[in-house]
């Protein structure tokens, strides 16, 4: 049994919106545990548009998962590289990594079964292959593993950090240094359980290096590389510095008519080890035309003010 308590922040919320942003799970799985009677509020069987009040106890009991089938889908993505171990893709913007709750379908896994059949079962059933993740608007470079053996070999390489990977950001406001190091913790948001924070008790080290690309007076360029890998990192250390990504749902501000949906952020490129032969490799996805729209709006934008 998972308990939630209702914030003051929260109050006014309707139960199946509440249980949807503290649970990982689709708003129609969440209602169909509220109509199922698996949800109570303060001990009382819940209704999906029951309005809660600050303070309210939440209690869902989660039934066992029943066995799922994660089919194979005909999805078009670009593939930048393949062999009997490793496949390397350029994962497109608004596309989700792999089938979570209530949600099995349209995926990266689904388009990676189709391609290639076999994938490492490390992960489970829901994200085979899967060894690292991109947010879903996030575009660009992503690895994954065929076979065990390659998944341990990258998944090694990841939490040893010695798999490079940079990102390309649009992000609000002109920073002044040419380069930095953003050194701050992130964990759960302490009044969102949806979004993460620079917070200083349970949360792990993160660390974000950066350097400007280029300027366009309100807007910056700048080229990531990760250090560490939490959720939601470059977005969370660049807003925490007061710069965030450019159309950020979550952490930007000031929402502009830039041509992207989701945030301005995009997985340039990925140096790593071959798992399996021991080979270097560098990989690289194409920066996207909606972020080449981005960049020439920003400039476009200069130019009126």
């Amino acid at each position: 049994m998972n308990e939630y308590k209702v914030s003051l922040e929260q109050e006014g919320k309707r139960l199946d919106v509440f249980l949807t942003d503290v649970m990982e799970g689709s708003r129609s799985y969440i209602q169909s545990l509220i109509k199922s009677g698996h949800v109570l509020v303060n001990g009382k069987v819940g209704k999906a548009n029951l309005r809660l009040n600050a303070d309210s106890t939440i209690s869902v009991d989660i039934p066992e998962p029943e066995s799922v089938e994660i089919l194979p889908e005909d999805i078009p993505v670009e593939y930048l590289y393949e062999d009997h171990d490793i496949i390397i893709v350029n994962k497109p913007r608004g596309m989700v990594v792999h089938p979570a709750i209530g949600n099995y379908s349209g995926t990266l896994v689904n388009a990676l079964l189709y391609h290639c059949k076999d994938l490492s079962g490390i992960n489970g059933e829901i994200r085979p292959g899967i060894v690292h993740r991109l947010d879903k608007d996030t575009s660009g470079v992503m690895m994954a593993a065929k076979n065990d053996a390659a998944h341990l070999g990258l998944a090694e390489q990841v939490k040893a950090h010695s798999a490079k990977r940079t990102y390309l950001a649009l992000v609000q406001g002109n920073i002044v240094e040419e380069k930095g190091i953003i050194k701050a913790p992130i964990g759960r948001h302490p009044k969102d359980r949806m979004k993460m924070a620079v917070v200083f008790e349970n949360s792990k080290e993160a660390v974000t290096h950066f350097r400007v690309l280029e300027r366009y007076g309100y807007h910056t360029l700048v080229e990531c590389v990760l250090e560490t890998g939490r959720t939601h990192q470059i977005r969370v250390h660049f807003a925490h510095i007061g710069h965030p990504v450019v159309n950020d749902p979550f952490y930007g501000y000031r929402r502009m008519d830039f041509p992207i949906e989701g945030q301005a952020l995009h997985s340039h490129t990925l140096d790593v080890v071959h798992p399996i032969t021991g080979e270097p490799m560098h990989f690289e996805a194409p920066v996207p035309e909606d972020f080449q729209n981005c960049i020439a709006f920003a400039k476009e934008y200069r130019e009126r003010r």
